[in-house]
């Protein structure tokens, strides 16, 4: 079955603990918690002692996306902050086999992601050290983006590739996805769905997570 992972990024972060709390009890699989540190991207959000502080109110499975450069020198932190999922950018990383590598010897889900502009062929070299493949469907940085139709096809050829290798990857997209978009994205391979408006900004979150699914 299809997984959702709501994004904080359209959360009332003023009250993340119980906004976490209502998408769990809501039907969320997870929750998204995008760290920015405004030079991989333009924003910032937040860093580890926030996710330090919601794992103390939280037991959700923490799927943590950092949108940050050189995240090696970070990683561990989040992990010891409470991360169940680890995904960072092969465009920010000199050595991504290493740091996926090390993120698995600590027993959390590692995870690379790309943006829209980056070949899906560039982490094909990571596949067999990585849990997860994280496709952006919009530039990262923003909540509140459409999706760009053209990177479906990006998790089309990721989902042929891990197929043709016999290997049992998720793939997460982000960005963008909605209701109106949500089978296509499946349709082309993916299993794990981002969503931050169209949940959280919705009157009925059960039923926005129930309609992406």
């Amino acid at each position: 079955m299809t997984k959702i992972s709501p994004s904080v990024l359209a959360a009332d972060l003023s009250n993340l603990a119980a906004e976490v709390a209502d998408i769990a009890a809501a039907g969320a699989d997870m929750v998204h918690l995008d760290v920015m540190d405004g030079m991989f991207v333009p924003n910032i959000t937040f860093g580890h002692p926030v996710i330090s502080s919601l794992r103390r109110k939280s037991n959700m499975i923490f799927d943590v996306h950092l949108m940050i450069d050189a995240p090696e020198r970070y990683a561990e932190q989040f992990i010891d902050a409470g991360a169940d999922i680890l995904t960072f950018h092969v465009e920010a990383c000199k050595d991504p086999r290493s740091l996926l590598e090390v993120i698995r010897s600590r027993g959390v889900m590692a995870a690379v992601s790309v943006k829209p502009a980056t070949p899906i062929e560039e982490v094909y070299p990571l596949l067999d050290s990585c849990d997860m493949v994280l496709v952006m469907t919009v530039e990262p940085g923003f909540g509140g983006q459409g999706l760009i139709p053209e990177t479906l096809e990006k998790v089309r050829k990721l989902r042929a590739e891990i197929k043709k290798r016999g290997l049992e990857l998720e793939i997460q997209v982000d960005g963008g996805i909605t209701p109106d978009n949500a089978s296509e994205a499946v349709s082309a391979g993916a299993t794990i769905l981002v969503a931050g408006s169209s949940v959280f900004r919705s009157n009925d979150r059960k039923r926005a997570i129930e309609a992406l699914r």
